[in-house]
């Protein structure tokens, strides 16, 4: 077990930063910003105009997906030295489908403090605003780029009965929608483009209705879909198919025997008994 509180030590602190407009930032941010030896950045360029529009001048490094790997031992080694690091991305917070697990990680490992700062991520108000219930969601992120893994990815989905949240990239808006249309049926979705920005819009209707304008819809979205609320007959399949279906979808064990339990309404422990039984352990 990895337990630890904050302390004096040097810190990595996990900024948020303006999805779109740029006054949605925090006192605090600002304040990190401007107090951390320097600032580990996915585009120096996009994160130079922010520290620029608030008069902050720092040291720049660049820390993206395709460089983070090598970057973490540096970051750990400039903790030791006692220095403070802010860790940013283009927008948003980081680590949420973008940049700065890896990093974040290594200095856990290192025994170092991680402080993560509340502010702007696009799918809470994305959420708020949707009109699907907001209670219990699930955040899912990107879906895989090929068409057969993101197809087999909303499979696996197809029977969850939580709001599921989405982000997905302008030129694939139209081919995972009428993936979700093949595999989901015509369910209610949200999309919102250009959260906080001058042409911000919000759809709101079935999948089916919001085909047939994908294609004249620019900028990054965030969908959010509604769960499965059909009831679903799983008589037809032992308690030992159930816990498979979901362990096969790539589901844990553990996860799966508890989804069933509460799927067919049976104490935990007897689909644990017998899932465990039925494999001789």
């Amino acid at each position: 077990m990895n337990q630890k509180s904050y302390d004096d030590s040097a810190s990595l602190y996990l900024i948020p930063t303006p999805i779109g407009n740029l006054d949605d930032i925090t006192v605090r941010a600002l304040k990190t910003l401007e107090s951390v030896d320097f600032v580990l950045c996915e585009d120096t360029r996009e994160t130079g105009k922010l520290l620029s529009k608030y008069n902050i001048k720092k040291r720049l490094i660049s820390c993206h997906e395709f460089n983070e790997d090598k970057v973490r031992s540096y970051v750990v080694d400039e903790l030791k030295n006692g220095l403070n690091i802010g860790l940013v991305t283009d927008q948003g917070t980081p680590i949420i489908s973008d940049p700065g697990y890896i990093v974040a990680k290594e200095v856990i490992k290192a025994g170092f403090n991680v402080i993560s700062l509340p502010g702007a991520t696009a799918f809470v108000p994305a959420l708020t605003t949707s009109g699907i219930d907001p209670s219990p969601f699930m955040f899912y992120g990107f879906l895989n780029s090929k068409e057969s893994k993101k197809k087999k990815e909303l499979e696996s989905l197809a029977n969850f009965k939580y709001t599921m949240i989405f982000y997905e990239a302008p030129h694939r808006l139209k081919d995972t929608l009428e993936a979700m249309l093949d595999v989901f049926g015509n369910r209610f979705i949200s999309i919102s483009r250009e959260i906080s920005k001058i042409h911000e819009e919000i759809l709101r209707d079935r999948i089916s209705n919001l085909i047939n304008v994908a294609d004249s819809l620019k900028g990054e979205f965030v969908l959010v879909v509604e769960g499965n609320h059909e009831v679903v007959d799983y008589s037809h399949m032992s308690i030992v198919e159930h816990v498979m279906l979901y362990v096969d979808d790539g589901m844990s064990e553990k996860d799966a025997i508890k989804l069933v339990a509460k799927e067919r309404d049976i104490a935990k422990s007897i689909i644990y008994s017998e899932y465990h039984n039925s494999k001789g352990n």
